[in-house]
């Protein structure tokens, strides 16, 4: 009985192959999924800070409601200041981010006539592991 020998050869090659890419995708899904979730951390953060100041803001416009009710002015209010045009305005600070809110007395309650949150912007200069490029250009 003659059998014909089995070349192993070419099914070890791609075998070899089928690893290699496995485990390069393996390795790509793992840096995607870590560089996911620290953006999904980042954003949360800042969600988390804005519904923060959001709320200090809800709480400031029920002080000045109960204050009005009370025939308070709303310049008497703690940590605001009311400009020439009479709005009072309160300011909060939370993780870089600064809610802004201004209020003028209503009929029954306290009109808002703004309300914002902003962050300022600063330029991140860390490049990470990309090259500066050369000198001078």
């Amino acid at each position: 009985m003659n059998q014909a020998p089995i070349r192993l050869g070419p099914l070890a090659l791609l075998l070899t192959v089928i690893s290699i890419c496995l485990t390069t995708l393996a390795i790509l899904t793992f840096s995607t999924s870590q560089a996911d979730r620290r953006l999904a951390q980042k954003y949360a953060d800042t969600v988390t800070a804005r519904y923060e100041l959001m709320n200090r803001g809800e709480d400031f416009r029920k002080e000045a409601q109960d204050a009005q009710k009370k025939g308070h002015k709303l310049s008497s209010l703690p940590d605001t200041t009311t400009d020439e045009d009479g709005v009072t305005w309160y300011e909060a600070e939370e993780n870089g981010m600064k809610l802004t809110v201004g209020i003028v007395p209503g009929e029954k309650s306290p009109e808002v006539v703004s309300c914002r949150v902003t962050k300022e912007w600063t330029e991140d200069l860390d490049l990470g592991n990309l090259w500066p490029g050369l000198p001078g250009f």
